[in-house]
Order: structure tokens, then sequence, then C-alpha cells
């Protein structure tokens, strides 16, 4: 079909394999033009290969077009594990745990923000924490900690910050089930106490948007998404609680690895068997971390609703879609003509389930489900939604973002963050940041170009895109 690149074999159109050697289990399987591959760093390829070799992992360890080096497991990179005799990874869910995009449709045409739109900026930055260790409106007792990682958006909006209705197009309806406090430790608690409701810092943003483009007019309209009128995007997760859980328990899992048999590669793909004391406690953890950022997201959806309320008294701010990128879910999938039930790593990579999947909500039943693909602050995102035979494909997975092409260091090396804001004005995107150091780092050329990546994730059949939305204003941590 091809000629070989880099090691994989061509396999379909921006599909590729790394055919089994060593100790896989199963083959590697890269989505993605053959120009992303040339660009990409050959640790993804050694990446992949490691969670090839994992116990229980099912069909093949994949990469998806953004994909690049991270932590045990790519960024990018998903996997499935058999649900009895799987292992399950911290490092293949990541230390921002339920990190995603919430996506707003305000219904106002881009024309209203002629005369306000320095004065939108100003107040949104006023009203929405950000950057490292911003801290939010209200200060979580002991039992509202364990209410709040229990109930995640659920819990939100029982407390004021949002409507029920809003839950509706919350993936898993605003709350993980199986959620368990109390595998959580007092430090990630404590990190968390007084960040509910703030945006964080690296790739984070709250970004006022203009649906630039319409690719797909009928699921746009299922979406409410009309050419140049405004959205709101979200990008945030679960901030210090998650990082700690990721940190406690890959210390865990690695100091036990033994223990349990496992032969790893890399000491950063520390795992547990699922059904082990501590693979079930990072589970019931890790759910309390998807159910924090779930609400944390909501807080932020009732902060802008108040800023755009001072402007727009009308304007509803309904919640199109909230999907998380960094989580392990318990799934059925067919394999092989089989239906099994599998725990589905996502680190990087968003779940994208297509036309008439249950999972979905009923607006969404025969469109798919709406993958929110963040970019930069100088670029685009894409709306894209799930595509038929995505389950066979990558069990029903997509891209997250345009996924990084340098270090934050080499970033910071390249360009000074004065320079970039003043540079991003010139063009009519007003950035908003406690922290010039981190505009840098998120610099738009930082990161590799978000239009060929979700091209490419088109073109192998895992989402097609609906529209594409370029920034107004950014608030960044």
């Amino acid at each position: 079909m091809g000629t070989v690149l880099r090691g994989l074999v061509p396999i379909g159109d921006c599909a590729w394999q790394l055919p089994k050697k060593g100790a896989m289990r199963v083959p590697g399987v890269l989505f993605a033009s053959a120009e992303l591959v040339q660009a990409m760093d050959a640790k993804v390829f050694e990446q992949m290969a490691n969670v090839a070799t994992l116990p229980g992992i099912v069909r093949a360890s994949y990469a998806m077009p953004d994909a690049h080096w991270g932590y045990g497991f790519p960024i990018g990179g998903v996997a499935a594990f058999d649900a009895e005799e799987g292992v399950i990874s911290a490092g293949g869910v990541g230390f921002d745990i339920s990190c995603g995009v919430r996506l707003l449709h305000t219904g106002l045409p881009v024309s209203e923000l002629r005369d306000v739109r320095e004065r939108l900026a100003d107040l949104l930055q006023a009203r929405i924490p950000a950057g490292v260790g911003s801290r939010g409106r209200i200060r979580l007792s002991p039992s509202d900690m364990d209410a709040m990682l229990e109930g995640g958006a659920r819990w939100a909006v029982d407390r004021g910050w949002g409507e029920r209705e809003d839950l509706d197009h919350v993936e898993e309806r605003g709350c993980m089930d199986g959620a368990d406090p109390t595998a959580v430790s007092e430090r990630a608690k404590q990190r968390q106490r007084d960040e509910m409701g703030t945006l964080g810092s690296g790739n984070h943003y709250l970004e006022v948007q203009r649906v630039q483009r319409i690719f797909d007019g009928a699921a746009a309209a299922r979406f409410g998404l009309v050419q140049d009128e405004i959205v709101i995007s979200i990008h945030c997760g679960s901030r210090g609680l998650g990082h700690q859980i990721g940190t406690d328990y890959l210390r865990r899992m690695a100091l036990e690895a033994g223990r349990h048999g496992l032969q790893l590669p890399d000491r950063e793909l520390a795992c547990a068997p699922i059904r082990s004391v501590t693979g079930q406690a990072y589970l019931g953890a890790m759910r309390a971390g998807i159910n924090c950022a779930l609400a944390n997201r909501q807080m932020l959806t009732h902060l802008v609703r108040e800023v755009f309320a001072m402007l727009w008294p009308s304007a509803p701010l309904r919640v199109i879609y909230d999907v998380s990128h960094n989580t392990c879910k318990l799934e059925r999938h067919e394999v092989d003509g089989e239906q099994r039930l599998l725990f589905v790593h996502r680190k990087g990579a968003t779940r994208a389930w297509p036309p008439g999947h249950a999972s979905l909500p009923e607006a969404y039943r025969d469109t798919g489900q709406p993958v929110l693909i963040g970019g930069t602050m100088g670029t685009a995102s894409h709306v894209l939604v799930g595509a038929p035979g995505s389950e066979e494909r990558a069990f029903a997975s997509a891209c997250h973002g345009a996924g990084r092409a340098m270090s934050r260091h080499a970033a910071r090396k390249r360009w000074r963050g004065g320079e970039v804001r003043d540079g991003l004005a010139g063009r009519g995107i007003l950035v908003r940041s406690p922290s010039l150091r981190g505009i840098a780092e998120e610099a738009p050329e930082a990161y590799k170009d978000v239009d060929a990546v979700v091209e490419a994730a088109e073109r192998a059949g895992l989402a097609r895109r609906v529209a594409r939305l370029v920034p107004l204003i950014c608030i960044k941590g």
C-alpha cells in the first residue's frame, strides 16, 4: 500500500502500523498524514511499542494525529485492556485527570463585540481566576470536598453553579459513577480546597471564539453552530487534585510492580492489575478526579454567564457539549465479533461515539458525539463529530488538540511573552494572562498545525469536521 515510513507500514489513508516485535503483545497503530509522521518525535513510536507490551491489551496500541512524547504513554495515546486480565495505568490517563473542553453557545453575532471587546476581555480576566496557584471564590470543607468528588457537575448545579439542563450535554451527564473520595489522599484534597472554579495554567484557557467556517451544515445546525456567531470554549481539568492523584498512584504502582509480576520496559509505565487492590483504588480516585474536573468546568461556566449577563442579559449561554480527554473508562466494544468489557485509556485523546450510540444525548443520537478539539490562542479550534466505524478503528477515539511541536523550555528560549501577546493583538486576538512566561510557552508556533491534525483524523475515519473556530479573546493562566 505504500512505502514504509520511519518503521511504520501504511494500512490505509492516514493509518500506519508499527509491526509487533520483541515483547509487544499487539501491533501499534498511528493515525496521521505522512507529513505529520515525518515531523513526530521518535519517542512516540517507542512509547507506542512499550504500551503494546502491557498485559491484557486488546487489538492495538493506538496514537492519534496530534501524538507527542508523554509520561509513559504518548500524549495522544489510546489503549484498551481486558476488564478481568488487564492493567490500569496512571500514566495512561495523565496527571491532569479529565482535562477537557466545554463549548458554550451564545447566539450572538460577532458584530456584538465591535464596541465591547476590550471590556469583555477585562471582565473575564477579572472574574476568571487563572494561573499557577489561582484560588476560587469558595473554600471547600472536608465534607464539601467529598460531596464534590462524588457528585461532579451535578454537585455544582445543586449548589447553584448552573442549570439542570446543562447536564444533558455533559459527558456522563455530569457525574462519573464509582468515584471513591476515600481513595484520594488528603494532600490531593488540600491542594484542591481553594482551586474550584479556577482555570489553571499551562495550555488551559477560556476563549471567546468566532465560528469561522462550517464543514457539515446538518451537524452544525444540530449543535447550534452558525457562521460568524460567538461561541465560548473552556479548556481545563482537575487542577492540583488530579496531579496529586497521578503522583500518588504512579509511585504506588511502581513500588508494587514486581509483586504483581509486571516486567515494565519503562518505569513511567507503572501500572497495576485492574482487579488488584491498588488498581481498584486508583480507579476510584481517578473517577473522583473526573468529577472534580466536571465540577470545575461547570463552575467556570457559571462565572462566564455572570460576565456575559453584564453586557447581554438575554444571552442564554447554552452548553453544546463537555468532553474530557484524559480518562480511563469501562466501555463495551466489539472485538473479533465478540462484545467485551474493556478499560479504555485515552491520554490526550477524545472519546468520539458514532451516530446511534446509546450513550449519546438524545439530541445528538442520530448525529454523533461532538468532538471538541482545542487549538492555540493564535490559530483555531475545531468541532468534529464521531464517525461511523470509529469504534472499529480506535475504540471510538479521536485527537484532542494540535499537539506540541516543541517543549515549553524551547518555546521560552525562542519567544518573549510580551512580543507574542502584542503580535496577536495586532491580528485582533486579545490575550489576558497573569504570566508573560506562560504566554511564551504557549506561543502558537510551539504547536503542530491543528488544521492538518483534524484533517488527518477525518481522513482516517475517526471523526468528521463540523466547524472551525477562531479566537477573539483568550484568557490564559
